[in-house]
């Protein structure tokens, strides 16, 4: 499956109040595995950023003034989402977004027309009910470091939460496995930082089993179906 973990960030709150994307950050996953492509792009709005949105992301007016305005990037972008699922934290927040900037170029489809959308914070809201499920709480209870995320930022951010959603639907809480004692000991977000390996890395070493070793296997899947009619191994491959 072909995932693109996405994150936006904004003049404003509301596209209806004629608020718009400033940045769009992307990264992409397929079976579950970053694939190091990703999408990035300022935008220039085509009005002022409000001071409470600056505060949140640090964008400021005059960075954006060179930037292209989102028409421009449009195609490209529809090009990278289209057919994936988008893993989004807040979803109707940032769709809502690019439904409204797609709209104002015309010629495209809803985002949920095309893409598959799984809304991180419903998910996250579900396996921890009544907790504060936003991003960096998130980072703290799944061990993911994020001490260099002062600001809010697109891309950054949708790296992160790439790292909490693989965590978080993989039946984790850390990838720090210590013992028990250890782990008792611990605080909610003290666990041991996740640790990506490089895309490169050379695959692991597949050691099949020897004539001997199958011969050995059926033999006791027969003893298997003997006693119980068919064992589920035979049932199920």
């Amino acid at each position: 499956m072909r995932q693109v973990v996405l994150d936006t960030e904004t003049t404003g709150i509301d596209p209806k109040q004629g608020h718009r994307i400033i940045e769009i950050g992307c990264v992409e996953m397929i079976g579950r595995k970053l694939t190091n492509r990703h999408f990035h792009v300022y935008i220039n709005p085509g009005r002022e950023v409000e001071e409470e949105a600056f505060r949140v992301h640090g964008i400021s007016n005059e960075f954006l003034a060179d930037k292209p305005r989102f028409h421009e990037i449009a195609q490209e972008f529809f090009d990278f989402i289209k057919g994936a699922e988008l893993i989004i934290h807040n979803a109707p927040f940032d769709v809502g977004f690019m439904d409204h900037e797609f709209s104002l170029v015309g010629g495209y489809p809803k985002t949920a027309e095309v893409c598959g959308i799984f809304d991180s914070l419903v998910y996250a809201r579900k396996k921890h009910p009544g907790q504060k499920n936003n991003l960096d709480i998130l980072c703290r209870r799944y061990g993911i470091d994020n001490s260099h995320r002062e600001l809010h930022g697109a891309l950054l951010d949708s790296e992160i939460l790439a790292d909490v959603y693989l965590l978080m639907t993989g039946g984790q809480t850390s990838l720090g496995l210590a013992n028990n004692s250890d782990s008792d000991s611990k605080g909610e977000g003290e666990v041991e930082a996740i640790r990506r390996f490089s895309a490169d890395r050379p695959a692991l070493k597949v050691i099949k089993a020897s004539e001997s070793e199958l011969k050995l296997h059926e033999e006791r899947l027969d003893l298997i179906d003997k006693k119980s009619g068919q064992s589920l191994w035979r049932i199920q491959h």
